[in-house]
């Protein structure tokens, strides 16, 4: 008894290049319409400003006699603070850090404000708080190069950051070394003679001021 053959011809060349243009044609589509699917759902995994960020919020000094003992001769203080460390959708942690404090006396703000006019002359920039605080200026401990922590250098008098050798003098201005701008102030207040701080994390690398969050 004969069977049918006709499942197992080939087909001509010209066949046979229209079944290959259609596989491809079919996975060139399914691939597209599986990147419009799974954009969405990527992007929805990704924490947005708000859970990384968690807004704006106050965290007071811990040391505050130590704030309180700075003068405008005195050099800049290390000073902690506890803050709330938000991770994507890691549950919130508290962690402790610090910044540096610096007393100021008129004639240091004013050099401050000519040695540093980004931030006091931006009307509408990132930096939207006062820069001085009676008197006190405070500057967040990451370097604005990389990243890294700085710390003050009694025997150079200013700060330097040992990761890549920028230094800034006692009023924040970049001196030497790679980073793109000074140091980031942060804004401070006072609240029933307890001093407050606003942790900022700013683009690093760039000149200009780029919030990316708020603790």
């Amino acid at each position: 008894m004969a069977h049918a053959k006709a499942y197992e011809d080939p087909g001509t060349p010209e066949e046979q290049s229209r079944r290959q243009f259609m596989a491809n044609a079919t996975i060139v589509i399914g691939s597209v319409i599986g990147l419009v699917i799974a954009a969405p759902l990527v992007t929805g995994l990704i924490p947005s400003a708000a859970v990384l960020g968690g807004g704006k919020s106050w965290s007071p000094l811990q040391d505050q006699s130590k704030f309180d003992a700075l003068t405008p001769e005195s050099p800049p203080a290390q000073i902690y603070f506890s803050r709330t460390v938000r991770d994507g959708y890691m549950p919130p942690a508290d962690a402790s850090d610090y910044v540096w404090a610096v007393k100021m006396n008129d004639a240091q703000i004013a050099k401050m404000r000519a040695d540093r006019p980004d931030l006091f002359n931006n009307p509408g920039g990132e930096v939207d708080y006062p820069v001085v605080t009676m008197g006190y200026v405070i500057f967040s401990s990451v370097c604005p190069h990389l990243g890294c922590k700085f710390n003050w250098r009694p025997d150079l008098n200013r700060f330097f950051c040992p990761c890549h050798n920028s230094e800034y003098a006692r009023d924040g201005a970049h001196l030497a070394g790679p980073a793109a701008r000074g140091l980031d102030p942060l804004p401070l207040r006072e609240v029933n003679g307890r001093a407050e701080i606003t942790w900022i994390r700013y683009k690093a690398a760039i000149p200009d001021r780029i919030i990316i969050s708020y603790t």
